[in-house]
C-alpha cells in the first residue's frame, strides 16, 4: 500500500519531522516508516551504530561526499543530526565499522565514474578513532596499504581488523589482518591471497570482476567467511591467526555480475549462510544475479541449497518488472550484526537490500524455502546528488536493523529511512 502514515514506536505521531524533501508515496508491505533525515544534502553509504547512556548514534559512511557524519536516532521519529566529520579530498569513504568504542575508516581510491578525479592524489587505507565521546570522534591512528586502499572490513573490537584492501604486487583486494592494539602504529600480522591475484600469476578466464576480496572477511570463532569476488564465498582456519588456511572455497565463474560474491554471512546457530553477488550494471545488462542460502554444516563440501524469490513489483508501481523502472536491479547490502549487542541478531530473517525494488526482507526458518514477507521502496529522488544512477530512481544501499528493531537503509540520492518491521510472528531474537 502507499505509505501516507508516520509512526513513533508502533503509535500514530503527529510531531512534525526534519523531512526535507517530503516522504510519501513510497511503497511498503508489512513495514512501518517511522522517520527520515535528510543528512543535509549528503545521503549515505554503509552504515554502523553505537547505543551509549542510553542514547543511540548511527554513523554513516558517504558515497557523494568525503567524510562521515552522525546521527543521534534514540528517537527514530526525530533523529537528530549532530555533526559532520570531514575526510580526505577525492578519496571514497564509503565504509565504516563502530565497535569496543572505536570507529574505522576506510579509505580507498574513487573508481571511474563515481566523482573523482584520476589525476589527483587520494588517501588510501583505513582510519581509526576513539568514538567513546560518540559525538566528536578523535582520530588515532592510519593504517596503509601501499596501495589502493580498504574496502569493506571487518571490526568487532579488540585489537584485530580483519580488512579488504589492495596490496603491492597483487591484482585486486587480499585478506589484510591488522594488529591495531597501538592505534597509532597498526601493522599487517598475517594475510591471504589466492596465488592467481599474484602479479605474475597466468590469468584465468573471468566473468570481468577481477579475483578480489569484496569483504567482509566476517569472523566466527576461529573461521573467516570471505566474499571473495569470482573467487566464490572462501572459508579459512585462522586459529592461527598469523597464518590463515583455506578450508574451503564455493564458486560460481560465469553464473554472477562482473562484481562476483560480494557477501557470504554465515549464520553460525544454524549452520548456514548468506550468500550473494552485486547487481552492477543498469537496466538487468548483465547475468541474473544470485541470493541464496548455503548450508555449512561440513564446512569443507558448502552446498547452495536455496534461492531468493525475485522481487516482484506492486500492483500499484504499474511495472511489469522492477527491469523497467531503470537503474540498477538486483542484491546489495545485508544486515550485519558483528557481535554487537545494539545491533538485531537473529537468523529467521534476511534483510536484503535491492537496489531499485527497495529492502527485501525474507523468512528462512525454513532454509529450503526463504520467502520474502516485507518490503520497503523509497519515493524516486527529487533531486540528483551524485552523478548515479543514470535515472533518477531510488537505489536502496546498506541496511542495519538495532537491537528495538529499527531498521536504516541508505540510498543514493536520498537521506536516512528508518524502519520497522510489523510483528509477523512472535520476536524470538537470540
Amino acid at each position: 500500500m502507499l505509505g501516507q502514515k508516520i509512526l513513533r514506536q508502533g503509535r500514530s505521531y503527529d510531531k512534525p519531522l526534519n523531512v526535507t524533501p517530503p516522504i510519501s508515496n513510497y511503497l511498503a508491505h508489512n513495514v512501518d516508516f517511522l522517520g527520515y533525515h535528510d543528512l543535509q544534502g549528503k545521503p549515505a553509504f554503509k552504515l554502523a551504530l553505537q547505543e551509549l547512556n542510553g542514547r543511540w548514534y548511527l554513523y554513516m559512511a558517504h558515497l557523494w561526499h568525503r567524510g562521515w557524519s552522525i546521527l543521534d536516532v534514540t528517537d527514530p521519529a526525530a533523529p537528530e543530526y549532530v555533526r559532520f566529520v570531514p575526510g580526505p579530498e577525492n578519496t571514497w569513504t564509503i565504509q565504516i565499522q563502530v565497535a569496543d568504542g572505536k570507529m574505522i575508516t576506510a579509505l580507498e581510491r574513487i573508481a571511474p565514474g563515481w566523482g573523482g578525479a584520476e589525476d589527483k592524489p587520494f588517501s588510501e587505507g583505513f582510519l581509526i578513532w576513539d568514538v567513546s565521546d560518540p559525538k566528536n570522534p578523535k582520530q588515532l591512528g592510519h593504517y596503509r596499504t601501499n596501495s589502493t586502499g580498504t574496502h569493506r572490513n571487518f571490526y568487532d573490537g579488540g585489537s584485530l581488523v580483519h580488512a579488504a584492501g589492495g596490496a603491492p604486487g597483487f591484482d585486486g583486494k587480499i585478506y589484510h589482518v591488522v594488529d591495531i592494539s597501538d592505534p597509532s602504529k597498526p601493522k599487517q600480522i598475517s594475510y591471504f591471497a589466492l596465488d592467481e591475484q599474484k602479479k605474475d600469476a597466468p590469468k584465468l578466464k573471468q566473468s570481468g570482476a577481477k579475483l578480489s576480496l569484496h569483504g567482509p572477511a566476517h569472523i566466527e570463532s576461529n573461521r573467516a567467511y570471505l566474499s571473495y569476488g569470482d573467487g566464490g564465498g572462501i572459508i579459512l582456519d585462522v586459529s592461527d591467526i598469523n597464518a590463515p588456511r583455506i578450508v574451503s572455497q564455493i564458486a560460481f565463474q560465469g553464473l554472477c555480475s562482473r562484481q562476483g560474491i560480494h557477501t557470504y554471512l554465515p549464520l553460525p546457530r544454524r549452520k548456514l549462510a548468506l550468500i550473494n553477488d552485486e547487481a552492477i550494471n543498469e537496466n538487468g545488462d548483465e547475468n541474473l544475479n544470485l541470493a541464496g542460502i548455503i548450508d555449512i554444516a561440513d564446512e569443507k563440501q558448502p552446498r547452495l541449497i536455496s534461492l531468493f524469490p525475485l522481487p516482484l513489483p506492486p500492483p500499484e508501481s504499474g511495472l511489469k518488472n522492477f527491469y523497467e523502472k531503470g537503474g540498477r536491479f538486483g542484491p546489495h547490502n545485508q544486515h550485519h550484526p558483528n557481535h554487537q549487542p545494539c545491533l538485531e541478531d537473529r537468523d529467521d530473517l534476511a534483510y536484503l537490500t535491492y537496489f531499485n525494488a527497495g529492502l527485501r526482507v525474507y523468512d528462512i526458518r525454513d532454509a529450503r524455502m526463504p520467502k520474502e514477507i516485507a518490503y520497503f521502496i523509497p519515493p524516486d529522488p527529487p533531486t540528483r546528488i551524485g552523478t548515479k544512477p543514470s535515472k533518477l530512481v531510488p537505489q536502496v544501499e546498506d541496511v542495519l536493523v538495532d537491537r528495538r528493531g529499527c531498521t536504516y537503509i541508505s540510498e543514493k540520492n536520498h537521506g536516512i529511512f528508518i524502519l520497522r518491521l510489523k510483528q509477523i510472528w512472535p520476536y524470538a531474537a537470540n
